[in-house]
């Protein structure tokens, strides 16, 4: 039976805790003394508790993020009600700042605050020892990487074989994007890249193919960029599969002559543009130069074969309806292959509260804690806008829809967008759990009806699309065509399909 527990609710089963495997990897003397224990947001907190007390730890450290600081919050009430002599130890950013209200802190034993690689393993000893910490909150140092023991040898074969694997080359931001919390790092910072390297190759030997890195800016040193990609150029083969996030305004010609050697469906490229309109830039403190971020974007897209994912956020200060359609227009001019359509959240300690009286910014009280209007955005306007996602994530993003979609959006994607995603809220009442066959219907009345688009060339278009789908029986409005028989064989992205694992 563990002493120690380190626990998480993943929002997947596919995603695995880079958090937990780092507090593990540096509990010293004491790691032989604690487990791992994963679950996700889906089960009951009680039957979580069940599982997590039954192996009578005397302590359990609580990873709480965004996506699980409800639940987490339940299962601590449970934990503490049922066994309250089990140390609860919290961590994680949803819990490192504006603690001081939060009632999962009121209710837990500790929490370590910042990044807890080494505090925690601290605060263990001296619990285990019998030794009382001087307080309950531990602000801990941000810790220099060299002292830290990587965390990759404590993925397991399970993880390598049915989970995400998250590596990090460097730690940290230099940019003070206000809305994102990596606004309070001063800088970003390299692992020493032998021992990196070395853990890589590990990675590699054990069977790992699919490498999500997780740094905030993968090209901003081009040197460490230009080294690992040698690395996993050198040991390309068709299952091998990386994830970066990139800045977009910064692509030296050493980097694009490397990015250029990557085959198809085995880079995908996560871009942040979140606005094009320099004013709101301005406000939330970011720099980027649009002019160069709009040419990378427009040479990736041509002259490499990386999956091009680019961002885009809904209900910054300063950016009206107008200004995020103008932004949406320019974005899709240059063709990613998705655009990621997020609503602003304020996150616990980013610097965007400072704008909330200047620019009236009402946010959910509850975890996302998205925006819900501001000064130039209403609530129904916001409402709208957040449909409009929803759908965009549900028919643009899918790549189930190639053929239609330019058909959908003409030479006015957001406003022909927007237009189908009021008619389809409309019509439907629903954002979640819309059959693909009943999608594939109701986008051809869509089409056929408030987009005016005639019947034949819709029917055409969306069949070209529901041939690739693999769906058995065909819609009505495909019912007069020639069927094409149970024995066809309809064709199948395998570019795709890679891809869709990765979100």
């Amino acid at each position: 039976m563990p002493e120690i527990v380190l626990a998480t609710l993943n929002a997947k089963h596919i995603h695995a805790s880079l958090g937990l495997r780092y507090l593990y990897a540096n509990l010293g003397e004491l790691q032989s003394r604690a487990a791992i224990r994963e679950f996700t947001i889906d089960p009951w907190p009680i039957d979580i508790a069940e599982q997590l007390l039954a192996e009578q730890p005397r302590i359990i450290g609580l990873g709480v993020y965004i996506w699980n600081a409800e639940r987490s919050q339940q299962l601590v009430s449970l934990l503490k009600q049922v066994s309250p002599e089990t140390i609860i130890v919290l961590g994680g950013p949803e819990v490192s700042h504006e603690w001081q209200d939060q009632a999962i802190v009121a209710q837990a034993d500790y929490l370590i605050s910042g990044q807890a690689d080494l505090a925690f393993a601290r605060l263990c000893g001296q619990l285990l020892r019998g030794e009382q910490p001087p307080g309950k909150v531990i602000e801990a140092s941000t810790p220099p990487l060299e002292t830290l023991q990587l965390p990759y040898a404590h993925y397991t074969e399970q993880d390598i074989a049915h989970r995400l694997i998250y590596v990090e080359a460097s730690r940290g931001c230099p940019f003070k994007c206000e809305f994102c919390l990596s606004a309070l790092d001063r800088s970003a910072v390299p692992f020493e890249r032998g021992a990196f390297m070395q853990a890589l190759e590990q990675l590699y030997q054990r069977g790992v193919r699919h490498f999500k890195f997780v740094d905030r800016t993968f090209n901003l040193n081009p040197e460490q960029s230009v080294a690992l990609l040698e690395f996993f150029l050198a040991r390309m083969d068709e299952q091998l599969f990386l994830h970066f996030e990139v800045i977009p305004d910064h692509l030296p010609e050493r980097l694009r002559s490397t990015l250029q050697r990557f085959p198809a469906g085995s880079l995908q490229l996560e871009i942040g543009i979140q606005t094009f309109n320099p004013r709101v830039q301005r406000i939330i403190n970011r720099k980027q130069n649009n002019a160069k971020s709009q040419d990378n974007l427009h040479w990736l897209r041509t002259e490499t074969q990386a999956h091009l994912h680019a961002d885009l956020i809904i209900g910054l200060p300063g950016e009206d309806m107008q200004s995020f359609a103008d932004s949406f227009d320019q974005l899709a001019a240059l063709a990613p292959h998705e655009i990621q359509v997020g609503v602003l959240k304020r996150l616990k300690g980013s610097p965007i509260i400072r704008h909330s009286k200047a620019f009236r910014m009402r946010y959910n009280p509850a975890a996302p804690y998205n925006v819900l209007s501001t000064d130039r955005i209403d609530f129904p306007t916001m409402q709208r806008l957040n449909r409009f996602a929803r759908y965009w994530e549900m028919v643009a993003n899918s790549g189930r829809f190639q053929h239609s979609l330019p058909l959908l959006l003409d030479d006015q994607p957001f406003a022909r967008f927007m237009q189908f995603s009021d008619w389809l809220f409309s019509t439907t009442g629903q954002v979640h759990r819309i059959a693909l066959k009943r999608l594939f219907e109701l986008l051809y009345d869509g089409l056929t009806g408030p987009l005016s688009v005639p019947p034949a060339t819709a029917a055409r278009t969306l069949e070209a699309d529901f041939n690739r789908s693999g769906i058995k029986g065909r819609p009505k409005f495909l019912r007069n065509t020639i069927d094409p028989g149970d024995g066809a064989n309809p064709t199948t992205n395998r570019h795709a399909a890679r891809q869709a694992r990765h979100h």
